[in-house]
């Protein structure tokens, strides 16, 4: 009850907090065709348009991204709604740990916390979406699976007249877990808003992000061998490290974590820009129409930011502690470790535009500050400061075949100095159908993570020195929008890699290492209804270095799919997914990091999932049985009949599936 409680009191509030604002647009870039370029009497699609019409024209585009884009309306891939990616696993059921099959580093400079094993789950600001849209429009999401696994998704934007518009999104989820003291539970919250003078002179941009993941942590299976001899064919029989087990209880509605961990963050960003340029006009029908282009901008930006990660266990056994975790440092009652970090970001930026007529051609420079502050043990303040400067030039030709952008960020004073972010990006469209080719070069230096340095709560043993990590990361790719064809190379050299030894040693990898993958993906069509979905990622990495992925990523999709019955848009068939063997990180509950092993190999077999997928107008079903493979028991050539994603973590059994999205428009 509390949940929709909550979820009607932001509609409400934000609701009644724009009322009486005048409304916005995205400006001349995100207009859809037919709508008034400027002030003044025109035919607006907002104002003259049929309210009885079933019909919509949505547009958005990403928060520092001019790029416009539409929502993804296919349903052959479930994964578009589902909040992890297949490339990313977690610690046995949704919401909890969770770490990548593919390789990657952070390749930003500045203040980084080093606690990543719940960003998968995130709302972020890369991702936060502006909307424009003729109609109102809201989408209701509900997933349900096994053991009581429950999803919820609230979507909802409108503009309340031209100039303002605002969006809602709200996610919930709560799973119970296949095993004693795995429950885990997201809250996701983001609130948008985008406002454009009628003039065009001035815009501004309003976001609030809220995450939140809890999640118990257990450690793992003290004897996960048995799960080949369960009396009931059961997991949660077994008892596991941590966690009081006889208190354990599933319960779809339980969010309260006794033993895990929590991590929370917030971001509120407001952005302003006032521009100076040409003003012009055209008559069409009698009908005078204002123009604005813009030729200088102001922008400011200022964010504020604070994030919050803690582990507790409230009845700690300093028996398993030590057995399993090799932890003697236990308190006379509860285990509690808790960092909590703020920031706040100014920034001043100008911004010129060469061609009145092309906005996505403009030089950016600017300057800013971030104020970063922390509380240690003993209630000791630790705060510092960060000064930077940055660059952007980017140009989409105006015939829209060409695309290049270049950026760079440099931190000139501060704890972070000497950090620098250093982007190449071009892109070419070779052919009408839809062929395209991208190459990038980035590199960038950045300083330990801050718990790396030992400047946190948790029980880390920080590094002797400040090594600056340094990428160079070069990407091409080529691909077809209309076919799906995707090849790309990807080659990346580290410096000084930044990584855990052991679940509390931080350590540095001093050596350079070398790291390539490859990918390809495409659509082969079989016959008039039946599609193969490839995707396969090849990985090579230098065999010393303290990096274990798998060499080869697979998911292979053969689907039946077509329009029949007028309405009824259908994809039913098989998913396989499948890694090679390797020595998989293993993960340390105390700290939330995962940790280079080596004497465990992950020898799992593919994993195969049977959907039906299906769209009747705007209602998507998704019904899936996975991890058929569970099916068959144990043997020396396929495997445990459980999937691990770490040593004494196993996988889901066999899990069914059902999920709906419905989208509304008023």
């Amino acid at each position: 009850m509390f949940l929709y409680k909550r979820i009607l009191f932001c509609l409400l509030a934000f609701t009644l907090l724009h009322v009486e604002t005048s409304a916005q647009n995205f400006g001349n870039a995100l207009r859809p065709p037919g709508r008034s370029n400027g002030a003044g009497t025109s035919t607006d699609s907002l104002q003259k348009r049929d309210q009885n019409a079933d019909s919509i024209t949505l547009f958005y585009k990403l928060y520092n991204n001019n790029e416009i884009k539409k929502l993804d309306s296919s349903i052959n891939d479930f994964f578009v709604h589902y909040p992890l990616p297949y490339t990313t696993y977690n610690l046995g059921n949704l919401g909890t740990a969770a770490n990548s099959y593919l390789f990657s580093t952070p390749k930003k400079g500045g203040f980084d916390a080093g606690f990543h094993a719940y960003d998968a789950y995130d709302y972020t600001l890369a991702s936060t979406p502006f909307y424009q849209t003729t109609r109102p429009y809201t989408e209701f999401g509900y997933l349900l699976g096994g053991k009581g696994e429950q999803l919820i998704e609230v979507k909802h934007t409108q503009n309340k007249t031209q100039q303002l518009n605002f969006s809602f999104e709200y996610r919930f989820s709560n799973s119970p877990g296949n095993v004693k003291n795995q429950n885990a539970n997201l809250n996701n919250m983001r609130i948008t808003a985008h406002f454009q003078s009628k003039r065009k002179r001035y815009e501004s941009y309003w976001v609030m992000l809220t995450n939140k993941e809890a999640s118990s942590e257990n450690g793992g299976l003290v004897k996960a061998a048995l799960l080949d001899s369960l009396s009931l064919n059961n997991p949660y029989e077994l008892e596991t490290r941590l966690g009081v087990s006889g208190a354990s209880f599933r319960n779809p509605f339980n969010t309260t974590i006794a033993t895990g961990s929590t991590y929370k963050n917030n971001t509120y960003l407001w952005r302003q820009t006032y521009d100076f340029g040409q003003k012009d006009s055209i008559v069409k029908d009698t009908v005078v129409i204002h123009l604005f282009y813009p030729r200088l901008r102001l922008q400011h930006e200022i964010k504020l930011e604070s994030s919050q990660f803690v582990f507790e266990d409230k009845t700690p056994n300093d028996i398993n502690y030590l057995k399993y975790f090799n932890y003697t440092s236990l308190p006379n009652s509860a285990v509690r470790f808790a960092d909590n970090w703020n920031l706040v970001t100014n920034d001043f930026s100008l911004i010129s535009y060469p061609q009145k007529n092309n906005s996505n051609q403009f030089l950016q420079t600017g300057v800013g500050y971030t104020y970063l502050s922390t509380t240690l043990l003993g209630a000791q303040k630790w705060a510092e400061y960060d000064l930077y400067g940055f660059g952007v030039y980017k140009n989409k030709t105006r015939n829209q075949l060409w695309d290049l952008l270049a950026s760079g960020k440099l931190f000139l004073n501060g704890y972070h100095a000497g950090d620098y972010d250093a982007q190449f990006y071009l892109s070419r469209i070779v052919s009408a159908k839809g062929t395209y080719l991208k190459l990038s070069f980035q590199n960038s230096n950045r300083t330990p993570s801050t718990n790396y340095l030992g400047i946190t709560q948790f029980p880390i043993v920080s590094l002797k020195g400040i090594q600056k990590e340094n990428t160079v990361d070069m990407m091409g790719e080529l691909g077809n929008t209309s076919t799906g064809f995707r090849a790309s190379f990807n080659y990346q050299l580290i410096n000084n890699y930044h990584y855990f030894s052991s679940g509390y040693q931080a350590a540095v990898y001093a050596n350079p290492i070398s790291y390539i993958s490859a990918l390809l993906a495409n659509k082969i069509k079989i016959s008039a209804h039946w599609n193969w979905y490839n995707e396969t990622t090849l990985q090579v990495v230098d065999q010393a270095a303290p990096i274990h992925i798998p060499l080869l990523l697979s998911r292979q999709r053969l689907a039946f799919e077509g329009n029949f019955y007028k309405n009824l848009n259908l994809s039913t068939g098989l998913e396989m997914i499948y890694h090679t063997d390797f020595k998989v990180d293993d993960y340390m509950p105390l700290t939330g990091q995962f940790f280079v092993q080596n004497s465990y190999m992950l020898h799992n077999r593919p994993t195969a999932n049977a959907f039906l997928h299906f769209m009747i107008k705007r209602f998507k079903g998704y019904i899936r049985l996975e991890n058929l493979n569970t099916l068959l028991p144990t043997s020396s050539s396929l495997g445990n009949t459980y999937n691990f994603t770490a040593k004494n973590y196993p996988g889901t059994g066999t899990w069914f599936r059902v999920g709906i999205w419905w989208n509304f428009i008023n």
